[in-house]
């Protein structure tokens, strides 16, 4: 998600949240705990409730060869060498960290502390590589379906959740398998209640406009929040790692 405003006196920004289009990155969705699976709520025509939340997969980089989504940050200049070995920009997350400790807000202190934790970690212990967090399958049991023989299989993919202090928002980790390759891929999730957005008028009770955006502001007393999300980034896999040190790297040059 772009950041819509910068407000450098104030120390504050301010993300803009589609609303009715769900996207890859994004989505509207619904449920009553925290460790249920969230139902995606159609918000043209369903209203916003207390259950209501942002599921937000947040990244931190975009490709500098792709001038659409180069466009969408604001440090186009702000680059490095992904894992991958494509030039990046720092976008979203890196964007966010980068300017609070522009401000002051952030400490070259923090940052560092980030990349001590990683250097730290050997890389057999990342969460793609881990033997002790994998995809676990039951072993199948014959099942009739309609008249139709079938084998059923029970599949179990770790999902792990982290409340962060004093905040409403959390982070989820989903190991699933890899689209288009052999292996397992964590996924960061941020999630957070609609009610944490800004709109015209209150979201609980009504539905979504045509095209409507909120705004989430980030600000010093939630900063901490996306400072520690850059840190889980960094035990997802080698590459994430990779990515998140150099990263720290441009962030404190």
């Amino acid at each position: 998600m772009f950041i819509k405003e910068l407000d450098e006196t104030g120390r504050t920004m301010t993300v803009a949240v589609p609303l009715t289009r769900g996207t890859e990155k994004t989505r509207i969705k619904k449920r009553s705990l925290a460790n249920e699976y969230g139902l995606p709520v159609a918000t043209r025509k369903e209203p916003f409730t207390q259950e209501c939340y942002v599921e937000w997969q947040i990244g931190y980089d975009v490709v500098t060869d792709d001038e659409e989504k180069l466009a969408r940050t604001t440090l186009k200049d702000k680059r490095f060498t992904g894992a991958n070995g494509k030039e990046k920009a720092l976008y979203e997350l890196s964007e966010y960290v980068f300017y609070f400790h522009r401000w002051g807000i952030v400490s070259a202190g923090q940052i560092d502390n980030i990349r001590k934790f990683l250097s730290d970690i050997d890389d057999s212990r990342l969460l793609d590589t881990n033997g002790d967090y994998v995809i676990e399958r039951s072993c199948p049991v014959p099942q009739k379906l309609f008249g139709i023989d079938f084998e059923c299989t029970q599949v179990k993919y770790p999902l792990f959740i982290h409340k962060f202090h004093e905040s409403e928002i959390v982070s989820e980790i989903k190991i699933s398998e890899k689209q288009y390759a052999i292996g397992v891929q964590p996924m960061l999730y941020i999630c957070f209640p609609v009610t944490e957005l800004s709109a015209r008028t209150p979201l609980p009770g009504r539905t979504a406009e045509t095209k409507e955006n909120a705004d989430f502001i980030i600000d010093p007393s939630n900063i901490g929040v996306f400072l520690e999300t850059l840190k889980i980034f960094g035990i997802l896999s080698k590459n994430h790692k990779a990515d998140i040190l150099s990263i720290i790297d441009v962030i404190l040059t």
